[in-house]
């Protein structure tokens, strides 16, 4: 995918990604760990968080972003501020940091097209759910439910483009299912659910990044 008219040009070196965060941040953890690592280890990722954005000041994200020598930045939505005017905000702040991509791990609000259209092609989503199952918010919680009622015995995760306003319905990049076990609780099924979030959401990140390389 060839960068968005604004964007950086298609220089050689890192790939350089913004991350938006709502919370803890462990799978932006996930993303500054595997970027950290020399280029020739296998689980490496060929880009430089260059900025961490959070629409919740207090998020532990930020902390994390800070210990990392990255820029962390909370953007709060105004009190008086109407969802576009944020979002156009919120893009023009990320802006300046050159994305090549834009990724959303925890973001917990829905972008509009006045977020997206700067970034076309350019943002990406991780959910904990699999394609057309569980969108929104709690979606960990609705599958254990769905599954203590005897309605599924599986869910998963998985990273997708957001092309527009839909929510949790973009091109799919990567997924993978993950059991629900007999004697699971919620919080076992988190803690699963969450490190296939981790290896998943590096995975597929390098995948697009090599792509992206080798067409430049």
């Amino acid at each position: 995918m060839s960068a968005a008219a604004g964007s950086p040009s298609a220089a050689s070196g890192p790939v350089r990604l913004v991350v938006l965060i709502s919370g803890s941040g462990s799978n932006l953890q996930a993303v500054i760990d595997a970027s950290a690592r020399s280029r020739y280890a296998d689980d490496s990722l060929p880009a430089r968080v260059v900025a961490v954005f959070s629409n919740q000041p207090g998020a532990y994200g930020l902390v994390r972003a800070d210990d990392a020598g990255v820029m962390a930045i909370p953007i709060p939505k105004k009190k008086d501020e109407d969802r576009r005017e944020y979002d156009a905000r919120l893009a023009e702040q990320v802006a300046k940091y050159r994305p090549d991509w834009v990724l959303l791990a925890g973001w917990m609000r829905i972008l509009s097209s006045a977020f997206l259209d700067r970034f076309p092609g350019r943002v990406i989503n991780l959910h904990p759910a699999l394609p057309g199952t569980f969108p929104g918010t709690h979606a960990i919680q609705r599958a254990f439910e769905a599954f203590q009622k005897g309605e599924v015995d599986h869910t998963g995760v998985m990273v997708h483009l957001v092309p527009d306003e839909g929510v949790d319905c973009g091109p799919v990049l990567g997924q993978e299912v993950v059991p629900i076990l007999p004697d699971d609780t919620l919080e076992t099924l988190e803690a699963r659910i969450h490190e296939v979030e981790h290896k998943l959401l590096v995975d597929t990140l390098r995948k697009v990044f090599g792509e992206k390389e080798s067409r430049e």
